[in-house]
């Protein structure tokens, strides 16, 4: 199997380049991209059981990985929502399945965004992780727009090595991630 495109690209031109810019001793200091963690929220669910199993079957189809069902970890009765309920969906991509989901959701599914600017940089978190949230799953070519039947977004964090969020937004721009040019 072929490596991703997006790990060549780290090797190659990434860590030189951050190496460069923060003056790291070894390239094992350079941050890289440790795991992508993608979320799904259905709180609808709670009327109807089989909501929570499209999203999990999305989810796969999206990443290409079994995606697992969340579960309430309390019970509200406003919300008609009781322990242990399934809610939503999530999946952890990790390895060569992380730098290709990176990929696609870069080159193909965030170009398909209606009215697309860029990236928020609001995204950071303090501790060098990013999150960016997507209002609609049909962005991505793998779900067929005829079989959906309720639209749904999700959260997407990466989850870097990166000290800092500087460090992250860094890393992130080598990639090619498409950060809108307004500044903070």
């Amino acid at each position: 199997m072929a490596t991703p495109r997006l790990k060549e690209i780290y090797t190659k031109s990434v860590v030189p380049q951050l190496k460069e810019k923060y003056q790291y001793k070894s390239s094992m200091e350079v941050p890289k991209i440790d795991k992508i963690c993608i979320n799904k929220g259905l709180g609808i669910a709670v009327s109807d059981k089989k909501i929570v199993d499209v999203g999990v079957d999305e989810l796969s189809q999206i990443t290409g990985q079994k995606a697992v069902a969340t579960k309430s970890k309390k019970a509200i009765s406003n919300f008609k929502l009781r322990e242990n309920m399934p809610i939503g969906a999530r999946v952890t991509l990790r390895g060569e399945k992380m730098y290709e989901f990176l990929d696609r959701l870069m080159t193909v599914a965030l170009p398909r965004v209606r009215d697309f600017r860029g990236i928020s940089e609001k995204g950071f978190d303090g501790r060098g992780n990013y999150t960016l949230g997507v209002k609609e799953q049909i962005i991505f070519p793998e779900i067929s727009i005829d079989k959906v039947t309720r639209i749904s977004g999700m959260d997407i964090t990466i989850v870097t090595t990166a000290k800092t969020d500087e460090e992250s937004y860094e890393l992130l721009k080598a990639f090619g991630m498409p950060f809108a040019n307004i500044k903070k």
